[in-house]
């Protein structure tokens, strides 16, 4: 159960991030601009807006670093399989190997 609900915030976070990461501005432009937009108008303005992705980016990565290591203790320290909880069957009861062994029969030659 605990193995599902972090591996839902983790795809979430995953999801969060690539946004934020696909909404800042490079270097040369954003990305209206990528798509034919003349002038950049930011939604929160030149920057706040700069300072907000950065922010969001920066908790995102963050948790997204921590959500890795989260699934990988929680996968690791998990029950492995349904069949390793179940116990395994006894053995079944083989007869005793004969005391002496019986002896191979002579190899018979042919007579000319």
């Amino acid at each position: 159960m605990l193995y599902y609900l972090v591996a839902t915030i983790f795809v979430v976070n995953c999801l969060v991030l690539l946004l934020v990461i696909l909404i800042q501005q490079g270097k040369a432009g954003d990305m209206a601009s990528a798509f034919g937009g003349g002038s950049s108008q930011a939604a929160f303005g030149a920057r706040t807006g700069a300072t907000l992705l950065t922010k969001v980016t920066w908790v995102s990565a963050s948790l997204f670093f921590a959500g890795a290591l989260a699934l990988t203790i929680v996968s690791t320290r998990g029950p492995g399989s349904v069949i390793g909880s179940v116990p395994a069957p006894a053995p079944a009861a083989t007869q005793p190997a004969p005391a002496t062994p019986t002896p191979a029969p002579a190899p018979t030659t042919p007579k000319p």
